[in-house]
């Protein structure tokens, strides 16, 4: 009896001790695997880091300094306006001195008996070519010095490019006014009283200013103000 007793005993040390073993053995495992579910950062971290990296190395726009690769692959699909197209961004603008200027009535003007329009010529009288562009100021003067002068209220109508000439090249533009009714000395629907004018002195923007006359008459108007054309290769009617 007592020999069995101590085999029962042993086999009972033996078995707590092999569990004992057996819990000690699976206790590091379970402790890993909580580590790395409970912890994601560094399992993340480096994806994130990645795409960081790859937005980071692909800019939205090609830097100004870069090689000329795709970025001027883009600029040269990109449209060009007309003052920066080749001819005319090559070419200096017309000096007041490289310009002659003249002016006629329009033949398509407001019915009346004052001016109504008159379109303004400028002829390139240089040996080289040359820009105008844009819309002009307008003032009414004398047969004198263009400085004196009334300023006229100039309303711009159509868009703006620069024009190249060439020696002897031609550009124009129209001016139409506020029309004089009425026989005699006239009058306006305004109820101003009509202005008349020997001369015009009309500035182009870069080109100075042109003193111009009429071939047959004065320039009458109303309420000094005036709607302008800008610059134009198209001859107006």
């Amino acid at each position: 009896m007592h020999q069995r007793t101590t085999i029962r005993l042993a086999a009972s040390a033996t078995a707590v001790i092999a569990a004992a073993l057996s819990l000690t053995a699976c206790g590091p495992d379970d402790g890993d695997g909580a580590a790395k579910t409970s912890s994601p950062a560094p399992v993340s971290s480096a994806p994130s880091n990645t795409a960081a990296g790859a937005a980071s190395s692909t800019p939205t726009s090609p830097p100004a300094s870069g090689p000329a690769g795709a970025g001027a692959s883009i600029a040269s699909h990109a449209p060009v306006s007309p003052a920066s197209g080749t001819s005319a961004g090559a070419t200096p603008a017309c000096s007041v001195s490289a310009v002659a200027a003249t002016a006629r009535q329009a033949a398509d003007r407001p019915d009346g008996t004052g001016t109504g329009a008159a379109v303004v010529e400028f002829t390139n009288a240089s040996g080289h070519a040359c820009v105008l562009r844009g819309h002009p100021t307008v003032a009414g003067a004398g047969n004198g010095s263009p400085e004196h002068n009334r300023p006229l209220k100039v309303t711009p109508t159509g868009l703006a490019s620069p024009v190249r000439l060439a020696p002897g090249g031609k550009a124009w533009l129209k001016l139409t006014f506020h029309q004089v009714q009425g026989e005699g000395d006239g009058y306006c629907a305004s109820g101003a009283k009509p202005a008349v004018f020997p001369t015009l002195v009309v500035g182009l923007p870069g080109a100075g200013a042109h003193q111009v006359a009429l071939s047959d008459g004065e320039f009458a108007e109303c309420d000094n103000t005036v709607t302008a054309t800008a610059v134009s290769a198209v001859k107006p009617s």
